[in-house]
């Protein structure tokens, strides 16, 4: 350590004393409410019914029986008394539902007694395992998809263009895009984006005018709660529609025009049904988890006019709380006094082979890193259209306009045919994979294709 370097201290002693106090030593600290019914009459034995907020229930007799009492007489405040002992329980008392006939008494001890074991049991009850029940189920009706409409024939190719900077904006709309994304740190920086991508097209887009051009911005990934502000910020952008991430969101944006994204984790059809019919969304993106022969399995089981899937992308790799940006380039804890660094400097992180991954903040503070070298599906886009799928997607992240107008050019240029998959993944240099995992008919089609390709990779 060097003079005037700076410390981060990592551990706080009255923090860690606190927290031991949650789990050290025996005590109990949670207690669940349970309510007492006492019944019997005299001659006959009492009997204790106790019952917990999950439905489980004992029942426990007295060994002697009551007595008739001629004075202090087991009472609602005498049972609530006695019965509510319940220290060093997992059970705290609720109320007691007396059902006692006539003025009756019981030996305090023999009380007690009749308590502790009804405890004991209801411990013993909770414990069990709960029992499997058998329900009949039409399995072939389960399985079943009924599509949400019928689909159309399917059309023309259309690529849809994710931006993470504004200036990318112009090249996109130069290379031909029509339906474009945004994506930036600031939701802010979106109503200038989608006014400038309406005058591009020389009016308004209203909901509802599907073929028509568009543009749809994106809240960030994750929303935690008191921050509806930024949702706020988003939706006041005026866009033609909203890119969603979370459950969160599919209510916030509810009425306007809307499209999962990958973060639904959208990977079966009963998925994909299930949002597209119970929430509205115009269609969903495939999941990132799925490989070229589950993705092709997908688009057989349901329709293609559904799905979107991004065939070129750098792949986010993780996504954390942590802002590098505040902790590296401020001397501030939080947003509120780090003077945004993120708005200003890009920031790279290098790993052990010197490929340096680009990292985003978001509104929220949270930041993103993405793999340094792009990805394609490209190779799997002959077979994609032949199964009637017609939504492709491409993402960048800091691509210069440049690189964004060649990049475009290049993909319109393989849907209508022109190159080839291959021809395209090798011109721009980009890593030939779709999604996060690739199967092993992939693998071994690469080495084949291209030895040496994946030994001498190694993000």
């Amino acid at each position: 350590m060097q003079p005037g370097d700076r410390v981060w201290k990592t551990d706080d002693p009255a923090l860690n004393r606190d927290l031991r106090r949650t789990f050290e030593g025996d005590a109990i600290r949670h207690t669940r409410p349970v309510t007492a019914r006492v019944h019997g009459h005299a001659g006959s034995p009492l009997t204790l019914e106790l019952r917990d907020a999950d439905g489980n229930e004992v029942r426990v007799a007295s060994e002697s029986p009551l007595l008739p009492a001629d004075r202090q007489p087991l009472t609602d405040a005498v049972l609530a008394a006695q019965l509510g002992r319940l220290g060093g329980t997992p059970f705290r008392l609720a109320g007691v539902e007396n059902q006692l006939e006539g003025a009756v008494l019981l030996p305090v001890s023999e009380l007690n007694r009749v308590r502790r074991a009804a405890v004991a049991a209801l411990e013993a009850v909770r414990s069990r395992p709960p029992r499997w029940t058998r329900t009949a189920v039409d399995v072939a009706a389960a399985a079943r998809i009924e599509p949400v409409a019928d689909p159309a024939p399917p059309g023309p190719a259309e690529l849809c263009v994710l931006i993470r900077r504004p200036d990318q904006l112009d090249a996109a709309l130069g290379a031909g895009a029509t339906t474009v994304y945004c994506e930036f740190e600031d939701p802010k920086r979106y109503r200038d984006t989608v006014q400038r991508f309406h005058v591009a097209f020389g009016c308004r887009v209203h909901a509802g005018s599907a073929d028509a051009p568009s543009i749809w911005v994106a809240p960030p990934r994750v929303t935690k709660p008191g921050e509806e502000w930024i949702l706020q910020q988003v939706r006041s952008s005026d866009a033609d529609g909203y890119l969603v991430r979370n459950a969160d969101h599919l209510r916030f944006f509810e009425g306007c025009r809307r499209r999962g994204d990958f973060s639904l984790n959208v990977a079966n059809p009963l998925t994909a049904e299930f949002l597209l019919r119970e929430t509205g969304l115009e269609r969903v993106t495939a999941s990132y988890d799925l490989n070229a022969a589950q993705l092709e399995a997908l688009l057989r089981s349901a329709p293609p006019a559904w799905f979107e899937v991004t065939i070129h992308q750098h792949m986010p790799m993780f996504h954390m709380e942590h802002c590098v940006f505040c902790a590296f380039l401020s001397d501030g804890r939080d947003y509120r006094d780090c003077g945004r660094p993120c708005e200003k400097r890009e920031v790279r992180l290098r790993d052990r082979v010197g490929m340096e991954h680009p990292l985003r903040a978001d509104a929220g503070c949270r930041n993103t890193v993405f793999n340094a070298r792009a990805q394609t599906g490209a190779e799997a886009v002959p077979r994609l259209l032949a199964l009637g799928l017609r939504q492709f997607r491409i993402e960048f992240v800091d691509e210069s306009p440049d690189e964004v107008s060649r990049t475009i050019a290049r993909y319109r240029a393989l849907l209508r045919g022109e190159i080839t998959g291959e021809q395209l993944w090798r011109e721009l240099k980009l890593q030939n994979q779709l999604g996060v995992t690739r199967g092993q008919m992939e693998q071994a089609e690469e080495r084949r294709v291209f030895p040496g390709h994946r030994r001498g990779r190694r993000e």
